[in-house]
């Protein structure tokens, strides 16, 4: 179990140390399954490269249960070329940027690329599930999409959302993707909290010589990591969770807690954050 620094110590930690509490690094090895299980709601993070060899989610033993999804939901992006996702016998094909919502339940998962020099790369998101919803292909041509920010402020942006209150039915799970449009470099600014939901970001389309700047902590003690390509800024109820990159990018935003209501936030003002 991954536990994260509290807000008074954070305030403290070096930088090796805040990147151990907030990061989450090395999910995408080729040829293997890699499961994070972390104290956010309980959340699991992880990442599937199948190559020649479909790959077997099993359940980890901090589970306590017989298979992966026997209390828990499931979203899955593909991140990386096609590939197929295949729950209780039946395969899902997933394109890029494709997310699949596997509902509580589902005994077998397996996970296959359509070519293995050019692999999928499916990022997954698993929250407890108090309910079971049907598994649902959400394609990224069907996903509900908007633009905010703009070209002046650095932050103009394409948020789709998949599995969300209007969308692809979940339990708790909140899922979407941001994508940076070119000139603009900064997410989620002016910057907010979630008092009642927890928060993970998966950065990813950023170039090897890339990185982006991401803020955590509480809005007058903030501290910052430097995240590069496929790797997670975790955010628990009290930090903000705002990003600057040296290019634009592409961001996994999923959320799991009290409620689905993509709105309940609190928004900081510019003039508070320090």
């Amino acid at each position: 179990m991954h536990y994260l620094p509290d807000a008074e110590r954070t305030k403290r930690l070096t930088t090796d140390e805040l990147r151990s509490g907030f990061l989450v690094q090395d999910l995408f090895t080729p040829g293997t399954i890699a499961l994070r299980h972390i104290d956010l709601d309980r959340v699991v993070l992880g990442g599937a490269v199948p190559l020649g060899t479909p790959l077997k989610l099993e359940a980890p033993a901090s589970f306590k249960s017989a298979y992966f999804a026997e209390r828990r939901e499931l979203g899955v992006l593909n991140v990386g070329a096609g590939g197929s996702v295949t729950v209780d016998g039946k395969a899902i094909h997933l394109a890029a940027r494709d997310v699949l919502y596997v509902g509580r339940g589902s005994r077998e998962v397996t996970f296959a690329s359509d070519d293995s020099d050019n692999p999928a790369r499916f990022y997954l998101v698993s929250y407890p599930a108090h309910a079971a919803h049907p598994t649902t292909l959400a394609a990224r041509a069907t996903a509900e999409s908007s633009e905010l920010g703009s070209a002046e402020r650095a932050n103009q942006r394409c948020i789709a959302k998949y599995i969300h209150a209007a969308g692809v039915q979940s339990a708790q799970l909140v899922m979407g993707v941001t994508q940076l449009m070119p000139g603009s470099v900064w997410n989620t600014m002016p910057s907010h909290t979630h008092a009642r939901r927890t928060e993970v970001y998966l950065y990813f389309d950023l170039p090897s010589d890339a990185v982006v700047v991401h803020l955590v902590g509480e809005p007058s003690e903030t501290r910052h990591l430097i995240v590069r390509n496929e790797e997670v800024a975790l955010s628990p109820p009290w930090s903000v969770h705002s990003g600057c990159g040296t290019t634009n990018y592409a961001f996994c935003w999923a959320m799991g807690g009290e409620n689905q209501d993509y709105t309940d936030m609190q928004s900081v003002d510019m003039g508070d954050l320090r």
